[in-house]
């Protein structure tokens, strides 16, 4: 007789969906509102929440959504039943999906409300981003299995979620605009404008895509037997721990670079101070990198910088 699924719990979807990693995926849309208000003094309440909601919800649909994959493209029989939370719980595969479909859906309304308040260029940015998030982990040759993740992490959650928590803060004239005609269409797009974000917000797209890379580290024997070759596997073990050693320095000459340009506030020194602590997260994953019990590091790596940046931004918006 075959066993019934188990009902899903609070704490169990709390566990499905990583509540911690969820935190990093917020922090750059605080930083991008923030960022908007002090280096453009523009702020809307109505978008900003608007997009808080759904970033949280495509960042909810994101997790589950590769769990559910991660279940049904398993090839190790072991991993798929007493590590995958799907399997070990014995949850409904199928109920996970729809809940996580259903994520998703609450992600597309809320940003097509964002667009109709905003302009066109954010239904392009918002369905490459829905479109990477999906193929992440479906498909013949879904994304994650291939080198890509650390280079995804950072550009896509990292500048990307940035770059649209300002965009829907700013007046006209818009620095991101898409107009369509019966016959024709128009775009436009501040160079300048992209490259000053950028520059702004790398210290954190470096620290994003290190959790990506962490998360593969500490995965590499597992994701191995499940066919997932990630940049970790083509580096190899060691190399891959000699170049995570070298990211608390090129997040802090980031953070040099938007200082000395300008482009952060001058009370952003003051997160010079977390230097000895990422530094030390960094020296504790390597020493021993596990996804049970040092991974956590290279999050409270992100959550503290970040943390630190977003109190010195509103240092500047108030003083």
């Amino acid at each position: 007789m075959t066993q019934p699924y188990k009902h899903l719990t609070w704490p169990l979807f709390l566990e499905f969906i990583r509540l911690p990693a969820k935190a990093a995926s917020m922090l750059p849309y605080a930083l991008g509102i923030s960022y908007a208000a002090w280096a453009f003094q523009q702020f809307s309440w109505v978008n900003s929440l608007l997009y808080g909601l759904a970033q949280l919800a495509i960042a909810l649909f994101v997790t589950g959504f590769n769990n559910v994959q991660d279940y049904f493209k398993a090839k190790d029989h072991s991993y798929q039943q007493q590590q995958n939370i799907i399997g070990r719980e014995h949850l409904s595969p199928l109920g996970m999906l729809s809940l996580t479909i259903l994520m998703l859906l609450v992600s597309v309304v809320l940003g097509l409300i964002l667009v109709m308040r905003t302009n066109l260029s954010l239904l392009v940015i918002g369905a490459i981003g829905v479109g990477i998030a999906i193929l992440y982990t479906f498909g013949p040759i879904p994304l994650s299995r291939l080198p890509l993740g650390e280079l995804l992490a950072g550009i896509v959650e990292g500048f990307g979620t940035f770059t649209i928590a300002v965009l829907i803060n700013m007046q006209v004239p818009q620095p991101l605009d898409l107009v369509l005609g019966r016959r024709t269409f128009a775009f436009s797009l501040n160079l300048g404008w992209l490259l000053q974000l950028f520059i702004a917000v790398l210290p954190i797209v470096i620290l994003n895509a290190a959790v990506m890379f962490a998360d593969n580290i500490a995965d590499l024997e597992q994701d191995v037997k499940n066919e997932r070759y990630t940049l970790p596997y083509y580096l190899g073990k060691q190399r891959a721990l000699r170049w995570y050693r070298l990211i608390p320095f090129a997040t802090f000459v980031g953070l040099l670079l938007g200082i000395v340009t300008k482009l952060l506030p001058i009370w952003s020194l003051l997160v010079l101070a977390t230097w000895p602590l990422v530094l030390n997260n960094t020296r504790t994953f390597t020493a021993s990198p596990s996804k049970d019990k040092t991974f956590i590091y290279t999050i409270r790596s992100l959550l503290s910088f970040g943390g630190a940046l977003l109190v010195t931004l509103w240092l500047g918006i108030l003083f």
